[in-house]
């Protein structure tokens, strides 16, 4: 017996204001007032609408009608999402019966609800602590919404490597579901369950040609195989070899990216009744299948084998692969350490929107096949103008951020807060011989230097290295004054005592202030 794994990806992210000017700088600066400005609720709604009304109703009916005539068979129908939580923001803001709708499907018993990041965002390669945050968010908003409690994840966009996989084992997911790419299978099949290296993570592989037919190739008439139908993609499925078949597909393909006039409510009708005609196949939810069936080997997939479900090359280049997109996120994730120790929880919202994947699709340059997808999805004249509008309103975001970081109640949080790690102080004793002691905090500084050789401390006071990271990264002035100052100390057990009564009294001070 062959299970199919039938999962829906619903996500539809807030657009940004095309029309913002950095003349708005000058506007009211409330936190609470940056989403009306950066982003575009009457395109949003607009979009939420139509795709309501074409997609989401509609195709939600088809399955609970499917889930009710099957509900007293041996082999029932069962389906599965993946939700982004800023989705379920936009039900609740402008049509809760969507999201009765789902909550219908849920209550079935038929349905599994994924994990993912709340956002829908690139938060992975942000930092591993703002990734978790997101997970958790969405955990919980699903718990709450629903009543039901992930216990897969798939990360957006499928988006995975062996770190991703031993941050949901350590958030306790039992699985995850990624692409299923030549290029981290080899000579094996998408079509069992595997385990990622080093984790008890069970992996869930797209079977990203039987998905396409449906999400790419549906309406094509210069495929070869069409027009496709319920019975023929059936045929298929029972005749492709393996324990599990993962079908991980767009749901908006349904009213959405194919009309209701090119037959797809049609297919999506038909097409499990054609399924369970063939005695081999039953559906089953992602849980059900890793229960059922054990791992036939290990997928290593490094860091630098990101792999993801987009574009032909399924690898980060849909999202970071050209100068645009690379200079966006990186100012985006620059911004982490500061609006994490002014702690505005408004700012920290907005922070995260721009972190929505849509954002840095929409720069993609490829041409070819991918390039034609790309700007099917594009709500902009070009990849140029989406990165212009991003960064005008990510460079206006960043001016706030500063604005509001110089107020002296966040000033003396900033001083303490944890920078990101290539800002990080790296302990020497010499110009080729590191210790392997890093600081990423003044409270980090303070504590290596009670034990770090004295000639490491003789060595970075003689080049200035202590009063220009405490400057120009960590941005306390008065103190790296202060540094500067015992410089011609030469015994360096006594430039240390020194050192630590200087940084001592200052962290002593800030943490007063900051509780004050």
């Amino acid at each position: 017996m062959t299970d199919i794994c039938l999962i829906f990806e619903v996500h539809q992210p807030f657009r940004l204001n095309r029309r913002f000017s950095r003349e708005l700088l000058s506007s009211p600066s409330r936190s609470e007032d940056l989403f009306e400005l950066y982003f575009d609720p009457d395109l949003n709604r607009r979009i939420f609408d139509r795709i309501s009304r074409e997609c989401y109703l509609p195709a939600n009916k088809v399955l609970l009608n499917l889930i009710e005539e099957f509900r007293d068979r041996n082999r029932k129908f069962k389906v599965s999402f993946s939700i982004s939580g800023i989705f379920l923001e936009q039900c609740k803001m402008w049509h809760p019966e969507v999201l009765e709708s789902f909550k219908e499907i849920v209550k079935s018993g038929c349905c599994e609800l994924l994990c993912q990041t709340y956002y829908h965002s690139l938060s992975s390669f942000i930092s591993n602590a703002e990734f978790i945050e997101q997970i958790r968010m969405h955990r919980k908003a699903i718990k709450e919404i629903f009543n039901f409690e992930p216990r897969v994840f798939e990360n957006t966009e499928c988006i995975y490597n062996d770190r991703i996989a031993k941050t949901a084992e350590k958030l306790g997911f039992e699985a995850v579901v990624t692409e299923g790419s030549e290029r981290i299978l080899g000579c094996r099949r998408p079509n069992y369950i595997y385990r990622a290296k080093d984790s008890r993570i069970r992996l869930l592989l797209r079977n990203y040609r039987l998905s396409d037919d449906i999400g790419f190739r549906f309406s094509s008439r210069e495929w070869n195989e069409w027009p496709l139908t319920a019975d023929k993609y059936a045929c298929w499925l029972a005749s492709t070899p393996g324990d599990v078949i993962v079908i991980f597909i767009d749901y908006e393909t349904f009213g959405e990216h194919y009309r209701r006039e090119s037959g797809i409510f049609d297919f999506l009708e038909w097409l499990p009744r054609e399924i369970l005609r063939w005695s081999n196949l039953s559906f089953s939810t992602p849980s059900e299948v890793i229960r059922r069936h054990r791992p036939v080997d290990v997928i290593d997939v490094s860091e630098d084998e990101t792999v993801s479900w987009a574009d032909l090359e399924r690898d980060l280049s849909a999202w970071l692969g050209n100068t645009m997109q690379n200079a966006s996120f990186n100012l985006l994730r620059e911004m982490e350490p500061l609006i994490k120790a002014i702690g505005d929880d408004d700012f920290i919202r907005i922070w995260r929107y721009l972190q929505t994947s849509d954002h840095f699709y929409y720069m993609c340059t490829k041409g070819g096949g991918s390039g034609d997808v790309h700007s099917t999805f594009n709500p902009y004249f070009s990849p140029v103008e989406a990165f212009v509008v991003f960064i005008r309103i990510l460079s206006d975001f960043q001016s706030r951020l500063y604005l509001k970081s110089e107020k002296p109640e966040f000033r003396h949080k900033l001083i303490l807060r944890r920078v990101s790690p290539e800002n990080g102080f790296a302990f020497y004793v010499d110009f080729s011989k590191p210790t392997g002691l890093t600081a990423y905090s003044l409270h980090d500084f303070y504590s290596i230097l009670r034990t770090i050789r004295e000639e490491s401390i003789r060595f970075h006071m003689a080049r200035g290295d202590f009063e220009r990271w405490i400057l120009q990264v960590i941005g306390y002035p008065e103190l790296a004054d202060e540094i500067s100052k015992i410089s011609d100390i030469k015994d360096g057990n006594a430039l240390r005592r020194r050192l630590l009564y200087i940084i001592g009294r200052r962290i002593k001070e800030l943490e007063k202030n900051t509780k004050g």
